[in-house]
This record gives structure tokens, C-alpha cells and sequence, in this order.
């Protein structure tokens, strides 16, 4: 969560400088997920830098996950944390 708080930090200084709005609040949200290797498979090619990635090493990166989420035995249970941050507009 560290990681993205400095994103955070500049938008909400962009937002405040704006004059529009009133005290921010910053909310974090902590779920998860089970994904099964079938899910996990599909969504893992459009991932990041793995979009640039030869099809070739796609492949092998898929084979080499599928092993490693079978060994889980099929499924995984991924950790998130959404943040966000609010503020109430001024009346102008």
C-alpha cells in the first residue's frame, strides 16, 4: 500500500490546489480473491510487461504458472487493497 500512496499524495494535491473541494478522506479496502489456474491463465497475458513479451516466452511463462498453480492444487487466493480517496465539492 506504501507503494501507491505517493500516487495518491499528487493527485490529491492536484485536486486540492483546484480550491473545489473541501477536506479529503483517503479509504482502503483490504479483499481477496480465489482464481482458479483456468482465470489466472486468461487474464495473465495482459499484464504489464508481459504485453511485450515474445509469444514464445508467453508461453513458457503460461506452462511454468499453470505447474505452479496446479501445485497448489488448482486454485489460489489472491490479496488486494483498493484505495481511494474522497472529498465533498464546494458550493460555489
Amino acid at each position: 500500500m506504501q507503494g501507491y500512496t505517493v500516487f495518491l499524495d499528487k493527485a490529491d494535491d492536484a485536486i486540492r490546489a483546484t480550491g473545489a473541494f473541501a477536506e479529503f478522506e483517503r479509504w482502503s479496502f483490504e479483499w481477496e480473491r480465489v482464481y482458479t489456474r483456468a482465470e489466472w491463465l486468461d487474464q495473465l497475458p495482459a499484464q504489464g510487461l508481459l504485453t511485450t513479451l515474445p509469444p514464445d516466452e508467453v508461453a513458457a511463462l503460461s506452462s511454468a504458472t499453470s505447474a505452479a498453480v496446479d501445485a497448489l492444487g488448482g486454485s489460489f487466493a489472491m490479496r488486494f487493497t483498493t484505495l481511494a480517496t474522497t472529498a465533498i465539492r464546494v458550493s460555489r
